[in-house]
């Protein structure tokens, strides 16, 4: 295959995996309802935490977090030097799947899952700042978005500039996803990990 041909099979391979929609499933398949019409709507594991179910809530962070680091690794492995590529394709499949008319999560795990693939150290400052941050103010969408500051000023400083625009373009990304978010933060009204709201 041409380079041009294996990018767009590694950005396709990063969409289809990032697109699966592991917290509506678990939700459904275990008898909590559609998580679409539960709290903020939204197919992610904070949301998924307000059914109630903390075993639930950790499964579906697992699972949108490993599907882009296999995302990453398996593109690693068939096309090595499109990873990038692979990972922006996780995350977009995380955010808008096309199974759900593009109408999917914010997209903090799933980086989490791509940063890990891309390089562990990426990974590991990610890991730090997104559940440091979470562990002070107990505000989920602030450690989401410090994390995602955090993922390619990691890539700089660790040596992996290749990566740092990729991650700086999902970083722009996670913060237009949050924007109703950091109205909230600003308004000092956004709800913290636990909370109904």
């Amino acid at each position: 295959m041409t380079p041009l041909v294996e990018q767009i099979f590694a950005l396709a391979l990063g969409y289809a995996l990032g697109s699966v929609p592991f917290g509506l499933i678990l939700t459904r398949l275990t008898g909590a309802g559609d998580l679409r019409a539960i709290g903020s709507g939204n197919i992610g594991a904070t949301n998924v935490l307000r059914t109630g179910r903390k075993g639930l809530a950790a499964s579906t962070l697992l699972l949108d977090m490993g599907k882009g680091l296999a995302a990453v690794l398996l593109a690693r492995h068939l096309w090595a030097g499109a990873e990038a590529l692979t990972a922006l394709g996780a995350v977009l499949g995380h955010c808008f799947p096309v199974w759900l008319r593009f109408k999917g999560g914010k997209g903090v795990a799933t980086l989490m899952g791509v940063s890990l693939g891309l390089a562990w150290p990426i990974g590991l400052a990610y890991a730090v700042v997104w559940l440091g941050m979470l562990a002070v103010t107990r505000i989920s969408s602030l450690g989401g978005l410090s994390a995602a500051v955090a993922a390619p000023l990691a890539a700089l400083l660790f040596g992996y500039r290749d990566y740092a625009p990729v991650l700086g373009l999902l970083a722009l990304l996670v913060f237009w996803l949050h924007r109703a978010n950091i109205a909230r933060l600003r308004a000092g009204t956004e709800p913290k990990v636990g909370s109904k709201g």
